[in-house]
């Protein structure tokens, strides 16, 4: 217990005395989680418009008020015909061409149909998708009210109508940084546990005091606990004021599930990303090799994790490999218990999973870890 607790009063005093290591464990994980939040964004605003009326009738007027009102799209230009706008697309001026035809207040009085031409530049295949999506839907309703003004409605309804009232639940205002500020707060947990602690080890490694270490009575469970408790404290540290001092105070997230629940899962994930780092510093023996180990993990969890794209869009192949992801089942636990308020029952199959994590993690690691006494 002595030696214990020498050694994790080497590693604080170790940790706090690098002016270096400090702001990256710190500082940079707030920094962020106020940014990245920001930024991840899938909800596509200020979309270019080209558009080209040959009608310039009131019809066409009010349609294209009604699409810039919108807030989803800005008018880039309104050209004098298809070639000019065409040229926008080209030149990256815009996303989308409306072509109204001439005659569309005409037709669309006298025949009760008219045909509008929209193109988009699908070289971003989602802003495409999405655009397309907004305009037609703008469509529609503008076809809505027309319909409204000319259809004089009887005082009973002849025939019966159904009514549809929908409900957002866990997130009725679809406020997308509600969504993404749990998921990046676990990611950013599981750098400072993989990168940290990995390159902590490896660093002791390059100056020669681990050989040190290893020569003396210090038993090899001693040397890991010593190594990842630290760690262990400073991430829950980290993911507390993520959680308060960022998440409820900047973004108005309050947790609505149990934080005692919360923090116990929390407890086991550390254990089994600290289990990765050191796994990784088994193997690596310079700090360069450490974190091109680490970057290789991280980016095939953070692509795989279901933080920015859905993992049941994924191809067969890919929804599988999420399942080996540890962070794929976290920040499903973080959305589960902060905005669904899941209790344990919901989550035991992810508490189950995860010691299989740490288990099977730091069992390698400590395996793999060479000792020489």
């Amino acid at each position: 217990m002595r030696t214990l607790k020498f050694l994790l009063h080497k590693e604080f005093k170790q940790i706090f005395r690098n002016k270096a290591l400090l702001p990256m464990l710190f500082v940079v994980p707030i920094m962020q989680l106020l940014i990245l939040p920001l930024a991840a964004d899938y909800e596509i605003k200020n979309i270019n418009i080209t558009v080209v009326d040959y009608d310039h009738s009131t019809y066409s007027q009010k349609l294209i008020s009604k699409i810039i009102a919108s807030g989803y799209f800005k008018l880039a230009n309104y050209a004098k015909g298809f070639n000019g706008a065409f040229d926008d697309i080209e030149n990256d001026r815009a996303d989308l061409i409306l072509e109204i035809p001439q005659g569309f207040e005409r037709n669309l009085i006298r025949e009760d149909e008219q045909q509008l031409y929209i193109a988009v530049n699908a070289i971003n295949g989602v802003k495409a998708s999405l655009g397309g999506t907004y305009l037609n839907r703008i469509i529609a309703d503008y076809n809505a009210d027309v319909r409204v003004e000319w259809v004089q409605m009887p005082r009973f309804h002849l025939f019966p109508t159904i009514e549809t009232v929908s409900a957002n639940w866990f997130n009725p205002t679809m406020n997308y940084r509600f969504y993404m500020v749990p998921g990046i707060l676990a990611l950013l947990v599981t750098m400072i546990g993989a990168y940290m602690c990995a390159l902590n080890i490896v660093k002791e490694k390059e100056v020669g005091t681990i050989e040190q270490i290893n020569v003396t009575p210090i038993k090899k469970y001693q040397f890991i606990l010593g190594k990842l408790i630290p760690f262990w404290l400073i991430g829950v540290v980290v993911f507390s004021i993520g959680l308060f001092g960022i998440g409820w105070l900047v973004y108005g997230i309050v947790p609505i599930g149990s934080l005692f629940l919360l923090y116990a899962y929390l407890s086991v994930y550390l254990i089994a990303v600290l289990g990765l780092g050191l796994l990784i510093s088994t193997y690596a023996e310079t700090q360069q090799q450490a974190m091109s180990i680490a970057f290789f993990f991280m980016m095939i969890f953070i692509l795989m994790s279901g933080l920015f794209t859905p993992i049941d869009s994924m191809p067969k192949w890919a929804y599988v490999m999420t399942q080996f992801s540890p962070i794929t089942y976290f920040i499903e636990v973080m959305r589960m218990i902060v905005l669904k308020g899941s209790e344990f029952s919901d989550v035991k199959i992810h508490f189950l999973i995860m010691i299989g994590f740490a288990v099977f993690l730091n069992g390698w690691a400590i395996y793999n870890y060479k000792k020489t006494s």
